[in-house]
């Protein structure tokens, strides 16, 4: 059994000071055989962040440095470096969705990544800017199970084999078959995602026969759900490797569901972790599984030792980059604390990235409208419970085709609107997929038969319904009562719902609309929408649109 050592890290980290390390030098015999060391560097769901926060929190120039100092400590010892990318890159903030990330993929390149797994989002715009991207990164793109439907041949470079100190390491790409359900229908209709445990036996066999890895990787994007709950969604890195024969993969490098994978015992999560706390990976069926939160908040470090064919953890962090904590007060109010010491940017990496930040914040500058609380839209409750900020999207929909109510998924919308004054890139962060507004005429039975599918999305995935001048009864699992805008259904009258193309098109798992009658999409988009709503209703009262 591989063994854990783990170290609790309770002060700061000082990127001067290097860590202890016990580890014996390159090469040293233990009963005549060769010890190898190898630190993997990762991060994952970069999401546009390539730019630091407000408070000055992670940011890709900050990640540098400590990225630096991290890969010049492990080759000072003598360890082979990867630092690897569990994917989407792209999509969440507009100074970087306005310009297809080129700065996100550049500064990557500049900060060194060895190899990245193609996400979900990379595919929610047209293959053609896919390709671009991989021209603006000096480091491969890894997927082994999306395939072209018309040829079956692979899509995407399935691994990487990097040889270094004398350690021959194989990586392989894997993509959530989740990306057939929520990829935008129009980019990915020649794409088959199929499911990886199968393609991951057949794969690492063929790279046994043909290159004989010291260390086999699975860099992924198919989300951490622990003890394998993974609900509604498709099977992630902990089915992965319970479903292939113990130690067929040594680590897993993930991404997707946005957490860091702390672990407080067996499959117990650890809910008390904090920036600057220690974490334990989780490991199943011989295999590590490791994963860094999201938005490059954290940098994760393991270092492993190599001896005897057998791979072991020394020890393994997850690095903060320049967050803050809330630290309650003597007098009762909570003030800010850096978690760890503060990381400074890399001066040429920022100054590259600069200009990019500026051409993005002049696209999105200056205020469209006020608000005069909080619009919910973090992923933790649209996913689960109805938000008063779905209601104003929806609204704003339903003003643009004249509907008698609207539907959205719960995961279509990726930030909330805070009190206040609203900005253009306010919305932009809500709405990044330029997703167009269409409109669905029913009659009939065909609306029950369309809202029996949608009302009976569980809570927890991307797929939940929220919905506005709407209301509905389900028992035993049938749709029982439909009122709309306050009246009970009438199976006589024709309704005029709202709906966006990519809801339309059958995303998320929603019935296809777009090719029957009745259906019409319009040319004005989601943010557009939401724009003009608060230009022409500011200041919005959040109360009239909070859920009952």
């Amino acid at each position: 059994m591989r063994a854990f050592v783990t170290t609790i890290v309770l002060v700061s980290f000082t990127l001067s000071i290097t860590a202890c390390n016990t580890a014996p030098p390159l090469n040293e015999s233990i009963d005549g055989s060769q010890v190898r060391f190898l630190t993997i560097l990762h991060t994952n769901d970069n999401h546009g962040r390539f730019w630091h926060n407000e408070k000055g929190e992670y940011g890709m120039a900050a990640r540098k440095t400590l990225i630096d100092e991290l890969r010049n400590q492990a080759q000072a010892q003598g360890h082979a470096v990867l630092l690897l990318s569990g994917g989407d890159i792209n999509t969440g903030v507009p100074e970087s969705d306005l310009q297809y990330a080129e700065p996100d993929f550049k500064g990557m390149s500049l900060i060194g990544y060895d190899a990245m797994a193609l996400g979900n989002h990379a595919f929610d715009n047209p293959l053609s800017v896919l390709d671009l991207q991989q021209t603006w990164a000096n480091f491969p793109f890894l997927s082994a199970n999306i395939f072209f439907k018309d040829s079956g041949q692979n899509a995407f470079k399935e691994y990487a084999i990097f040889q270094q100190q004398d350690l021959t390491i194989a990586v392989i790409g894997l993509t959530t078959t989740d990306t057939a359900k929520i990829g935008n229908p129009q980019y990915i209709n020649n794409l088959e995602f199929r499911e990886p445990i199968q393609i991951t036996a057949a794969l690492t066999q063929r790279l046994e026969q043909q290159y004989q890895p010291d260390i086999t990787i699975a860099v992924t994007h198919m989300g951490h759900y622990v003890d394998a709950s993974y609900g509604s969604n498709a099977p992630g890195d902990v089915t992965l490797a319970r479903s292939l024969p113990n130690n067929t993969l040594d680590v897993i490098i993930g991404g997707r569901s946005q957490k860091q994978v702390c672990m407080a015992s067996g499959n117990i999560n650890d809910d008390n972790f904090k920036p600057g706390m220690s974490c334990k990976p989780d490991q199943q069926n011989g295999t590590w599984i490791m994963q860094a939160h999201e938005w490059g908040k954290y940098v994760g470090k393991a270092e492993f030792k190599f001896a005897d064919d057998q791979l072991t953890l020394l020890d393994y962090k997850l690095l903060p980059v320049n967050l803050y904590l809330d630290k309650p007060q003597s007098d009762g109010s909570i003030k800010l604390e850096l978690a760890t010491s503060y990381i400074p940017a890399d001066t040429e990496l920022k100054a590259f990235l600069m200009p990019f930040q500026a051409k993005g914040a002049a696209q999105i500058e200056g205020t469209i409208g006020y608000v005069d609380a909080k619009l919910e839209g973090d992923r933790d409750k649209v996913r689960v419970q109805q938000t008063n900020l779905a209601r104003v999207i929806i609204q704003a929909q339903m003003n643009v085709v004249g509907a008698d109510f609207g539907v959205i998924s719960g995961g279509g919308m990726r930030n909330s609107i805070a009190l206040g004054e609203v900005s253009y890139k306010d919305v932009l962060q809500v709405h990044p997929f330029k997703n167009t507004i269409s409109y669905m005429d029913w009659h009939g039975q065909a609306l029950w038969d369309y809202l029996e599918v949608l009302t009976a999305f569980e809570p927890g995935s991307g797929a939940y319904l929220q919905y506005h001048k709407l209301s509905f009864e389900r028992e035993n699992g049938v749709l029982t009562t439909v009122y709309i805008d306050g009246k009970p259904f009438d199976k006589n009258q024709t309704y005029r719902m709202s709906i966006n193309s990519y809801n339309a098109a059958g995303s998320d798992g929603y019935p296809i609309l777009d090719q029957l009658a009745g259906f019409v999409k319009t040319e004005e988009t989601d943010a557009q929408a939401l724009r003009r709503f608060f230009v022409e209703n500011s200041p919005v009262n959040a109360a009239e649109f909070s859920p009952i």
